[in-house]
């Protein structure tokens, strides 16, 4: 049962708005740094395994801070509790503006990593309660589609910026972009009021359902594929494709539209079917990842697949936060969360396992192939989790009445 005043069409678009702008600050500082590690590191006088641990500090902050702060805000009201994080982000990398030292930095990037996914978990469920149960999915699409902009518009002026004035003026705009979004979401967002019975006891009580890992392992494993493949891009375009390193920008603009494109049709396949959006993603994956291991060295063919990797990596976001909202309908903002942790994980799993056959000198198509392999494991996890809803129907039979049969909702608005 939605507990969001009742929206028309332009006030729920300007709510969806305020929350996406969140999610273009989130995106900006967690992909800008990676193309200022040279600045920094020369900067502050560290080597770049070194540079590479302030990226590690803020994943760590993601993979923490999901389940922990969306569990301690349960009992607050959704609105209030969104508002609060985005303000922890927005002060977090303001702080590493000032960070003194390496030590600091690290600190801060942790601090700035703790409300990332507790706010897209929590954004998630606020995009889904603004709408009809049949454009739940298509919301949430839009709310990671400033993720998605990000890397074509935000992460490259970031850059840019920081080349310019300074690596470290690059948190002084996100930060800045933060504090909008605090704006637009106090004047937008309508207010909720807190889930009856809400407890931290409760939200953790949805870790001890079985469908639940089923679907942060689809997260973590199929979507582990596309970072093997991600984490190596750069060399992969030049060493193989034989693109310039000036073209790289270019590459990764084309990566990032995929990003959009892909974000947007992942909403909307998934209003149609949750289970089978996802089995088909995983699916096309498979084939996408297999055939960039063998097109890749031509270079109309790296094109076409940069592209594509890009909209089958975003694509699989949208179902994937749906399934789990379908999965723990009492503890929602948990569960969303713990949808970027997933990611976060698949993140580390794919850049280690994909550099891992490097090292063993399989060359820069290889990651592609252990990508594939990671898809068809979680398109088999995923099958499994389907299987495991046909013996026992009783939750897809609640979310499919929640789509067809939505509750009035009576709350006042604030």
């Amino acid at each position: 049962m939605s507990l969001a005043p009742a929206l028309n069409a332009k006030r729920a678009s300007l709510a969806i708005f305020a929350l996406a702008v969140g999610g273009f600050a989130i995106g900006t500082t967690e992909f800008a740094i990676m193309g200022l590690l040279q600045e920094m590191v020369t900067d502050l006088g560290i080597s770049v395994p070194a540079g590479g641990h302030v990226i590690s500090a803020y994943a760590l902050g993601v993979v923490v801070g999901a389940p922990v702060l969306a569990a301690l805000g349960a009992r607050m009201p959704r609105k209030k509790l969104a508002v609060g994080l985005m303000m922890l982000f927005a002060v977090g990398n303001l702080s590493s503006f000032f960070a003194p030292d390496y030590q600091w930095l690290l600190v801060t990037r942790f601090v700035s990593g703790l409300p990332h996914g507790a706010f897209f978990g929590v954004a998630a469920v606020i995009a889904a309660s603004l709408v009809a149960p049949t454009r739940r999915a298509r919301a949430i699409s839009m709310v990671m589609l400033g993720l998605s902009i990000a890397n074509v518009v935000g992460v490259p002026f970031a850059t840019w910026l920081g080349q310019q004035a300074g690596w470290r003026w690059m948190f002084v705009l996100v930060g800045l972009i933060g504090l909008l979004t605090v704006i637009l979401m106090v004047r937008f967002v309508p207010h909720q009021a807190t889930l009856p019975g809400a407890s931290i006891r409760r939200e953790l009580g949805a870790l001890r359902r079985v469908q639940v890992w089923l679907a942060l392992l689809v997260g973590t494993v199929g979507f582990g594929g596309f970072f093997a493949v991600y984490a190596y891009i750069s060399p992969t375009m030049t060493h193989v494709a034989g693109f310039s390193t000036d073209l790289l920008p270019l590459i990764v603009g084309l990566y990032g539209l995929g990003n959009v494109v892909g974000n947007i049709a992942g909403g909307r396949l998934a209003d149609r079917s949750v289970m089978r959006s996802i089995y088909g993603i995983l699916a096309g994956t498979v084939v996408i990842l297999a055939s960039y291991a063998w097109l890749v060295q031509y270079k109309a063919g790296a094109l076409a697949l940069v592209f594509l990797v890009g909209a089958i990596g975003s694509m699989l976001v949208p179902p994937l936060q749906t399934r789990l909202l379908d999965v723990s309908p009492d503890a929602q903002s948990l569960a969303s969360s713990l949808t970027h942790s997933a990611l976060n994980m698949a993140n580390a799993l794919g850049a280690l396992l994909g550099g891992l056959v490097i090292a063993w000198g399989w060359g820069y198509r290889s990651p592609a192939v252990v990508g594939a392999v990671l898809a068809l494991m979680g398109l088999g996890i995923a099958l499994i989790s389907g299987r495991l809803d046909r013996k026992d129907p009783r939750q897809p039979a609640v979310a499919e009445a929640a789509r067809t049969h939505p509750v009035p909702d009576k709350s006042p608005a604030q």
